[in-house]
């Protein structure tokens, strides 16, 4: 019951309606109330009178949503579509009022109400643009004929299931697959199809008719906003997200909800948005973002000469919005009952969870809800969006009345100290405006905005500063051909002058500051980047850093941009995983990603090589590592890869000829073996991995599925799989350049064959150089079985007994014939790898070693790595203790040179003075053990 007399205002206004409705009708107290209370209201019963009765009638306790439209949706016109929406909406908004302004309904209730019958509206109209199109075009149709329906999604109040009275709809329209029509005159492109239904959509509900509209359609929070296409596919949208999306969207997404009746689509389609979204960790970094999306709206409120706007303004509906929803996101990706369009919903996981104080809680959502119940009164009292406190005294009394206050400078202390109790949370939890204050004078700003290092004279010298000039005219003139959006340049004008200052605290060289400016240019038109070096000072910090340490990171970094989240987090930025956990984090990293989807995998399997390699790099160019170890994780990344490789193209395989017989997941009874650095664990960040890949199925043998294939040809096919896995360049590039021409009979040879024939061909048909390349080789996957096979064969062969001066003569020949045609060397120049006197010369030695010796010293087999050859031969006295340091020492001199030769892209030679000394030594050795 109402605490507070109908006004006496309204009272006349009331009556004086009744009588232009009802005439000589006995007055009724609630239908009165109604129409003195809101306009709206009034004109709907001015036009539809007979809806008095309906009210009057209605069940107050009823929350039923009717089927918008009626009949044929394929023969319903246009014009009768219009209508029924628009009627629909005027009926039951007109029941919605009804509960609110009369019965003093829960505001949660009615919100809830709202957003279940315009979901009602909008599916209807979804479903009969769909016919009307399909009518015409035919339809997409999946494999078992049924038609791809196109997802509409609600986004902001209408997802969350909190609608208010009179608001605008935002709407993201997205189709499951790229399927051409069938049915038609003619065959459509899915895009075509799908954005005509759009299109009529949004005309059954944006339009103007006679009988009105029925919501105000905004579809800006689309990707690409205004400029975008009307609807895109899921792959699109996925694809927009991954490397596009923006902070504002990750916000936006959090309140994503499909509308209408659901389909086996929906949840494809949360699960392709959840990474986009929710973090795997705990995401302290949307703090900031949300603080400045805060901080714009506050601004665009002083643009507009805003007050008392309950919505936007200090301690407003969004500043609760945002509390709630800065906690989702930080902590949503670890608690899946945060993963919830719906704030008051999230509020109460918040307080499960002990995220939030019960007292917080419980006040925010009774905060919230009366800013909501407010906003609705406002709303319904015209039809209007608004969120302002009224300035008419008919809508002050009329509020004043329905918050049961006698006056409406009564209700003031109430709702403002109610909008200062969620200011207080939100500067908790979210924090104040930023100040965008810098830590350098504008002489940084000047430089960039004019173009002019010397802006910056007194900071560096004039020569370096000549240089800079050349740099920056140069990256300007680059700049100008790319197609850089408002946003953008607006980004980079703040990003530069940062950038600028934070490479001259370096003292950097024009080198370096070319080096970062190349990675500007490469995203220079995606903002999200520029977005996250300018938001994440610590990021441009690392990345200035790391640039400097190594050419290679800069050119890294460069072509996969999406490399830098990687530089948010210095701790694990500079902390590569033990040895022993790739495997473990490549299968959890693939948990998240559909087992069908090819492209996706390839994709994944290249972007976790790129971020370990990254972390590995950071850790190597700042000394955390030593080369031994870089080559020990380089060499571990690789064998994860591998072997989350083989298991990919394994259930491939698997779904389309079922398995070899006797084999399972577990037992496949296949194997990769490593050859060269990755056999002798000595990976480089750019080498190529050379791989034999061998099986223990017979050859007449077949699997079991409905698409029977010998085992032979199935191994093979697997290889092939394997090598389309690594070599297929992506937008990723390549996964790793794979070389299989060391397998029996070389290029000629099968890509995958029986262990016994690899057995078979090491024993009777292989060459010396090919025995040579086997002390270098491990079986890096494989079921123990064959390991142990491999290790066995392998033994075998290298402990053969061998004539010496044949085998000197062969090794010698072979070092020659490889030195005519790779050295690089020159007088000045020495190369590292190829010289006389390199690091092949000593891998050389520590083969012709083993063939030498291992039929007497077994032992000289146990390890594929020079090293650690080379520690066994003396321990079984085969070379002295001076030889063995001599050769160690010098292999890891000249190691580090080519190491960071490559880490600095310097090629691998380097100026002969600096290694005189060990090129000397090698060589005598090299003398001494071959005459």
């Amino acid at each position: 019951m109402h605490q507070v007399d109908f006004p006496l205002s309204l009272l006349q206004l009331a009556e004086q309606r009744w009588q232009q409705l009802f005439g000589a009708q006995p007055y009724d107290k609630q239908l009165g109330r109604l129409i003195g209370l809101s306009d709206f209201a009034f004109r709907i019963l001015e036009k539809r009178p007979e809806l008095g009765a309906w009210l009057q009638q209605l069940n107050v306790d009823c929350r039923i949503v009717p089927k918008p439209l009626t009949g044929d949706l394929v023969e319903l016109s246009e014009l009768a579509c219009f209508k029924q929406l628009r009627l629909y909406r005027q009926q039951y908004w007109l029941k919605v009022m009804w509960l609110d302004l009369v019965h003093q309904n829960p505001i949660e209730d009615s919100i809830e109400y709202i957003s279940k019958l315009s979901e009602a509206l909008i599916g209807a109209a979804n479903q009969w643009a769909f016919a009307q199109t399909t009518k015409q075009c035919g339809a997409p149709l999946d494999e078992l004929g049924n038609p791809l329906p196109m997802l509409v999604l609600g986004m902001g109040k209408l997802g969350g299931g909190e609608l208010n009275f009179s608001s605008d709809i935002d709407l993201i329209f997205t189709y499951p697959r790229n399927v051409p029509t069938q049915g038609g005159r003619r065959s459509f492109e899915s895009q075509v199809f799908y954005t005509k239904v759009a299109q009529k959509l949004i005309s059954a509900l944006n339009q103007v008719t006679a009988d009105g509209q029925v919501f105000r359609v905004d579809m800006r929070l689309r990707p690409f906003g205004e400029s975008g296409p009307l609807v895109m596919s899921f792959a699109a949208m996925e694809d927009y997200y991954q490397d596009q999306g923006r902070e504002w969207e990750r916000y936006a997404m959090l309140k994503a909800r499909p509308l209408g009746e659901e389909t086996c689509y929906w949840d494809e389609f949360k699960q392709l948005l959840k990474p986009f979204v929710y973090r795997r960790y705990i995401d302290f970094s949307v703090i900031e973002s949300l603080r400045k999306m805060k901080h714009l709206i506050a601004q665009e409120v002083r643009r507009k000469g805003l007050v008392n706007n309950i919505k936007l303004g200090a301690g407003g509906i969004r500043e609760v919005e945002f509390i709630v929803q800065a906690l989702q996101m930080i902590r949503g990706g670890r608690d899946v009952g945060l993963q919830t369009p719906s704030i008051l919903v999230a509020i109460s996981e918040l307080t499960q969870l002990d995220i939030l104080p019960s007292e917080v809680s419980h006040s925010l959502k009774r905060h919230y809800l009366f800013l909501r119940r407010v906003e609705q009164y406002l709303q319904a009292f015209d039809d209007q969006q608004t969120q302002t406190l009224p300035d008419s005294e008919l809508d002050k009394v009329r509020l004043a009345y329905l918050l049961e206050h006698q006056d409406f400078q009564s209700t003031l202390p109430q709702i403002n100290q109610i909008m200062e109790s969620v200011r207080q949370e939100f500067a908790l939890v979210v924090g104040d405006e930023p100040q965008e204050k810098t830590s350098f004078d504008d002489s940084y700003s000047y430089a960039w905005l004019q173009r002019d290092c010397l802006q910056l004279e007194g900071v560096l010298e004039a020569e370096k500063l000549a240089q800079w000039q050349n740099v920056l005219v140069e990256f300007d003139a680059k700049l100008n051909k790319r197609h850089v959006g408002i946003r953008g340049r607006d980004i980079l004008d703040k990003l530069m002058p940062a950038l600028l200052h934070a490479l001259a605290q370096q003292k950097s060289s024009a080198e370096l500051l070319q080096r970062v400016l190349n990675i500007v240019e490469m995203i220079a038109t995606r903002t999200t980047y520029l977005e996250l070096l300018f938001e994440n000072q610590g990021a441009l910090k690392q990345l200035v850093l790391l640039c400097g340490h190594s050419k290679w990171i800069a050119e890294h970094i460069a072509k996969y941009p999406i490399l830098l989240d990687e530089l948010i987090d210095p701790a694990a930025l500079y902390k590569p995983l033990p040895l022993s956990e790739y495997q473990t984090e490549i299968r959890q990293y693939f948990l998240r990603i559909e087992q069908d989807d090819l492209e996706l995998q390839m994709e994944a399997l290249r972007q976790f090589k790129q971020a370990h390699q990254l972390r590995i790099a950071a850790a190597d160019a700042t000394g955390v590592l030593s080369i031994m170890k870089v080559s020990d994780h380089l060499t571990a990344l690789a064998e994860a890869i591998v072997s989350q490789s083989v298991n990919l193209a394994w259930q491939q395989m698997v779904s389309r000829y079922g398995e070899p017989q006797g084999c399972n997941e577990l037992s496949k009874g296949f194997a990769v073996i490593a050859y060269g650095k990755a056999g002798g664990l000595e990976l480089g960040y750019d080498s190529d991995l050379d791989l034999v890949f061998v099986h223990n199925q017979q050859g007449d043998s077949s699997t079991i599925g409905k698409k029977q294939i010998s085992s032979r040809q199935f191994y093979l096919k697997l290889a092939q799989r394997l090598m389309h896995l690594f070599n297929t360049r992506t937008a990723s590039g390549i996964l790793y350049e794979l070389d299989t021409r060391l397998r029996p009979e070389g290029n000629s040879g099968l890509l995958a064959i029986n262990i016994e024939s690899f057995n078979h061909y090491q024993q009777s048909q292989a060459w010396t150089w090919e025995h040579q390349a086997l002390t270098r080789a491990r079986m890096i996957y494989g079921e123990t079985e064959l390991i142990e096979r491999f290790i066995e064969i392998r033994k075998n062969i290298l402990c053969t007994a061998r004539d010496e001066a044949q085998l000197k003569d062969d090794v010698v020949k072979m070092r020659e014939k490889m030195r005519a045609h790779l050295s690089k060397d020159s007088e000045q120049a020495f190369d590292l790898k190829q010289g006389h006197g390199g690091m092949t010369d000593i891998e050389f030695i520590a083969q012709f070693l083993v063939l030498n010796h291992a039929k007497h010293c077994h032992e000289l087999t146990h390890f594929s790595d020079n090293i650690r050859i080379l520690e066994s031969a003396v321990q079984q006295g085969v070379i002295s203790s001076e030889q063995q340091t001599i050769l160690t020492e010098c292999y890891c001199t000249l190691r580090e040179h080519y190491h960071l030769n490559s880490l600095n892209q310097h090629g691998r030679c380097v100026l002969r003075e600096q290694v005189v000394d060990q090129v000397e030594q090698v060589r005598n050795i090299w003398q001494q053990l071959f005459n």
